[in-house]
Parts: C-alpha cells; structure tokens; sequence
C-alpha cells in the first residue's frame, strides 16, 4: 500500500470537487523578518507599527504577498504537484488583513476542467480561498495549471471554462477596516509620490535588479511550504536547472517596484497573471511598471491604482511582446494587479 502522496492527476478532477488542504499555519513576526530578508520590501504600512497606526490601522499587518505565498503553498500538493505549469490568475482579493498570530488554511473549489489536444494533459481551474482562525475568508484567487495525465486512454472529461472577467473593477476591492491615508506621512514613507501624480499610460522602470541565488529561493519555498518538485529537485527536470517558484518572482518585481511605487502600500487585487517565460537561478530580475487605471474609494484619503507590473531577465525597459504578439524571452511576469495609494 502506498502510503505517500503521488499528487493528483488530470483524470482526478471534477468540476464541483471541493478540497480542504493540509497543513494549518499560524504566522508570527518570524514570517516578517524572513520575507524583507528574502525580498527588498520596504513598503512604510509593513514595517512599522506607528506608521501603520497613523494610518488607522491597529498594528501592522504581514505583507500581502505573505498571505498569498501560504495559501498557494498549501494548495501545492492537491493541485499542482504534477502540473506541467502554472498558467494564469483571476479574481484576487485580499479580503482582510494577517495579523501576528493568525492562523491560515486553505480550500480550493474545481470550477473548470479542459484536456488539451494531446491527450496526455489537461487544463484544470480552481478557486481557492484561504482562512483564518474564525474562518473568515482573508483572501481568494482563481488560478489555472496544466496537469499531466496518469493514463492517457481514460476518456477526456466534458469541458467547462469558466467565464473569468479581464478585471476586477474599483468597486470590488476591499479597504481594510479603519483605513485612513488623511495624515499619511510621505517623508517616512520614502516618496512623494501620491495618486494624482500618476496618470493612465505612464510607465515607470524601477532600474534596480535583484540576482536570484539557488540559496534563498530554496529558504522560499521551505518557507512557503512549497513541494512542488521543480523547485527543489534539480532532477525533475531534464536539464537540471532549479526552476523558480513563479511566486518568488511576483514578490522580488513587488519589491523592487518601491523605487517609484513607494506609496502602493497595499495590494488589493489581483486581475490576471502570466508566468511568460522561466526564471532559473542566476538570472537577474528587474522590474517596471505602467498605469492601466486608476479610482478613488469611499475610504478617507486612499485612491486605487490598476497596474502592470512586468519582471525580466534582460532587455529594455518597456518591452514586453514581440512582433507576432509572443512574449519576449527575456520577459518573465506579466501581472495586472489594484494597489491602494493615498490621494
């Protein structure tokens, strides 16, 4: 009898299948310090209790991508173990701060199932919500993997795709309780750059780079609890190459969009995303950034900025696809994604 997990394959899903996955984590400070040594993050809201007090809030919460990176990582080994890739993002809100202390689960919904022509994989959708201790929803995301077939003759399933919108809208987004960028203080905060300073089209480089070392990508995905087998196991891939955790990638572009983004303190929602090309150790990420909208909120002070965030190993600044609409190879993230800025 087989006792350890092979993970699912494509064959094991079915639209309507609910998962609850293991294991519980409560975070504390720890998480904090260990994320600003993996990533230059310095954004004022998640550094400081007294800057995030000033700005209504209790105390501050843990950076955003830190409840991302858990609630992905507890999904790794029902829903993507065996995938080929990750392949896109939708419909991401952060629904509530992580404090200190709280503790973190999650729970995936199939809401989409498609096998590709080849017969050998197929394309499976999942909404997943992760919880806290009073099961309240902190934050929710579909995402979309390519997941091998463990036996190529079973019958392909009925495709359902779901029907994804391009973008959450303004509205959907939800302001932390108490929120208040009234008295924001943009000399502690690093930048003097607020909402209205920013206009529909601009594109800012954010000129520093970030090489990534084998070491503290694998400090990541222990961290995040990340078993997928790409990531840690050089074996599982023909050339031997360490392959990226596509999340390391997300949170070091996060980062280095400080310089010139110092005041998107919060990221609110998450539009769509694309993993456009691999990232290996050794590869030097850079960052930039365009405007793709922006909106005011009922919340006192605090403006929404819609943006394209894209990382790449190389290249100009600002080029992202080539002439027949590919990406480029030096291009590895394209997100879209709402962040919270004061007006």
């Amino acid at each position: 009898m087989i006792k350890t997990n092979t993970g699912r394959f494509f064959e094991d899903y079915t639209v309507g299948q609910v998962i609850d996955h293991a294991v519980p984590r409560t975070v504390k400070m720890g998480e904090r310090a260990l994320y600003h040594m993996l990533y230059p993050a310095r954004h004022a809201l998640y550094s400081s209790d007294q800057f995030a007090q000033d700005c209504g809030l209790p105390f501050s919460p843990l950076d955003d991508m830190i409840a991302f990176h858990i609630v992905f990582g507890k999904t790794v080994p029902d829903v993507s173990l065996n995938a080929v890739a990750n392949l896109g993002y939708a419909q991401g809100r952060w629904l509530l701060p992580v404090w200190p202390g709280d503790t973190l689960r999650a729970r995936s919904e199939v809401i989409g199932i498609k096998q590709n022509s080849n017969g050998k994989t197929g394309v499976v959708y999942v909404r997943t919500t992760g919880l806290n201790q009073h099961d309240e929803t902190v934050l929710e995301y579909v995402r979309w993997v390519m997941v091998r077939k463990k036996d190529v003759d079973v019958p392909a399933p009925v495709t359902v795709v779901p029907d994804l919108p391009k973008a959450l809208t303004a509205d959907q987004l939800v302001i932390p309780k108490g929120l208040d960028f009234t008295n924001y203080d943009f000399t502690l905060a690093g930048e003097p750059h607020r909402w209205d300073d920013y206009k529909i089209g601009e594109k800012i480089d954010h000129v520093d780079g970030v090489t990534v070392e084998e070491a503290e990508h694998m400090m990541a995905t222990r961290l995040w609890q990340n078993t997928a087998k790409v990531h840690f196991d050089t074996s599982a891939r023909p050339d031997g190459s360490r392959l990226i955790y596509g999340g390391h990638v997300i949170s070091m572009a996060r980062a280095l969009s400080f310089n010139g983004l110092a005041n998107a303190q919060i990221v609110a929602g998450l539009n769509s995303g694309a993993h456009a090309n691999p990232c290996l150790a050794g590869d030097t990420i850079r960052a930039w950034s365009e405007v793709l909208d922006k909106a005011q909120t009922d919340a006192p002070g605090v403006g929404a900025l819609r943006l394209r965030l894209v990382a790449t190993k190389g290249g100009k600044p600002f080029d992202l696809r080539a002439d027949d609409g590919k990406f480029l190879p030096e291009v590895l993230l394209d997100l879209d994604y709402w962040v919270l800025i004061p007006l």
